[in-house]
């Protein structure tokens, strides 16, 4: 089998394989002077520029939101937002994009590959780029890092979660320390603030965009904000339930991309079983690399963790088979080369928000069980989401079962799903919309989880739906990368 994308140049070009937004609105129109709704007083005109070079007028919000709705001495939040006006006389519902992550910047996903589909999205409604709180501009908080064991240490399994621990709990204690109110960060209340924007923009109703956590955040508002959610569109979707994935749906991802390199070379190796094999040598020996003149003890673990987040989309799973091939046979260097690419660290280093909302929404004790059985013989084990190993530190910052509870409602939503998407899963989807009485799930062959952009006709598919178009496919495919 050729080696695929070993070279840090070609891991370079793979990043490209996102770039297609402009075959999705390669122009977008200037707003007409009756698109939009009366702005809010605190909005301020600005020039809009994307990563790309091109502009757009556009206004620049802000609100404020209690950090605790609990609290009745809550301190307040300013949450940021940036408005795109419409570009018809009649537009529908604001639609606000929820950025996943939990973490993600919505205003800061408006200037990278998927501006053209916000421009596109226009034609239905102004488009709001939103900052959720404790992301983006709407972030008052600092990421609380804290020493690990060194770069050259050999850990155990054991003592690297206890160390991890350790220092999240140091990191809580910081954070409260700086009059920062854990417990208000959560997909409840995140959910709420989107009421408080609702109510800041006069709108009778949101639709909403969102694509992972924002898929979670938009479940979770539809429960919310019943009755002042219009439609929404899903991506790479996370129920209430899905925070930490199932090991074993990790597992049968292999399995179809295996079908899916095979396609592209019929000699590609049994991928399951070379993991395998190299996981067991890790774990066997931890192998010492040379980074750039640094000594690094790389363990099993560590290529899980790589391996967790490479599989998010086909092309750097792909990569990712390069990089096991050439350790399979006792070279290192590929994995040193794309080490080389970041600043390694042993520290432990914590995003107030994106590891306190991931805490919050929680694994009920069953589940819990099923995952730690899973993951004892998964190939990636509890290394895709570790965020249930953390619930024991605050437990009463867990939200209770009620809200990991399938949502039930009418309202249209497009769900949209990639067979090659290693973080989500067409099954957790179609778990995910057994409540929703007027979804429909779209299966794209070949995409991976940030698939927005992977083909003009996924942007066609939501225009339709936000047109109010109801005869969609079930199911399109999409190149696979070579």
């Amino acid at each position: 089998m050729k080696h695929l994308l070993i070279t840090t140049a070609v891991l370079t070009s793979a990043s490209l394989l996102v770039g297609l937004a402009a075959n999705i609105a390669a122009n977008p129109a200037e707003p007409s002077p009756m698109a939009s709704r009366v702005a809010p007083s605190s909005e301020t005109p600005i020039v809009f520029e994307a990563d790309s070079g091109e502009k757009v007028d556009a206004f620049e919000g802000t609100f404020t939101v209690p950090e605790n709705r609990a609290d009745p001495d809550s301190r307040k939040l300013t949450i940021h937002y940036v408005r795109f006006p419409a570009t018809t006389d009649a537009p529908g519902a604001p639609i606000v994009y929820l950025a996943g992550g939990p973490g993600g910047s919505g205003i800061g996903t408006a200037r990278r590959q998927r501006f053209a589909l916000f421009m596109a999205l226009r034609q239905y409604g102004d488009v709001i780029a939103y900052d959720q709180r404790g992301t983006g501009r709407s972030n008052d908080m600092q990421t609380c890092t804290r020493p690990g064991l060194g770069l050259s240490a050999v850990i155990s399994d054991e003592e690297a979660l206890a160390g991890e621990l350790s220092a999240l709990a140091a990191c809580m204690d910081e954070w409260e320390a700086a009059g920062i109110d854990i417990s208000g960060y959560d997909t409840v209340e995140n959910a709420r603030d989107l009421d408080d924007l609702r109510r800041h923009l006069d709108a009778e109703k949101l639709s909403l965009w969102g694509i992972s956590y924002g898929s979670h955040l938009g479940l979770a508002a539809m429960r919310e904000l019943d009755g002042r959610i219009d439609r929404a569109v899903f991506a790479s979707i996370e129920g209430l339930e899905q925070t930490v994935k199932l090991p074993a749906r990790t597992d049968a991802y292999f399995d179809r991309l295996q079908t899916a390199m095979n396609a592209l070379d019929p000699e590609t190796p049994d991928i399951k079983a070379l993991i395998a094999r190299v996981h067991a040598d890790f774990d066997a020996a931890p192998k010492t690399l040379d980074v750039e003149g640094k000594r690094v003890v790389y363990h099993r673990r560590d290529m899980q963790s790589m391996l967790g987040q490479a599989i998010s989309d086909p092309q750097w799973a792909i990569f990712m088979v390069g990089v096991y091939q050439d350790l399979d046979q006792g070279d290192v260097g590929s994995l040193e080369t794309l080490l080389a690419r970041w600043e390694l660290t042993s520290d432990h280093s914590f995003s107030p928000m994106s590891r306190l909302t991931d805490i919050a929404s929680g694994t009920d004790a069953a589940r819990r069980r099923l995952i730690d059985a899973q993951a004892s013989r998964s190939l990636v084990g509890s290394n895709l989401n570790a965020s249930y190993h953390y619930e024991d530190i605050q437990p009463d910052l867990v939200l209770g079962s009620d809200f990991r509870e399938a949502v039930e409602s009418d309202i249209p939503v497009l769900l949209l799903s990639g067979t090659l998407d290693g973080r989500t899963y067409p099954e957790a989807a179609r778990e995910a919309m057994a409540g929703l009485t007027n979804a429909h799930h779209v299966l794209i062959e070949n995409a991976g989880h940030n698939l927005f952009m992977t083909d003009p006709e996924i942007g066609r598919i939501i225009e339709r739906f936000m047109a109010g178009e109801t005869d969609l496919p079930g199911r399109i495919s999409v190149e696979i990368p070579d």
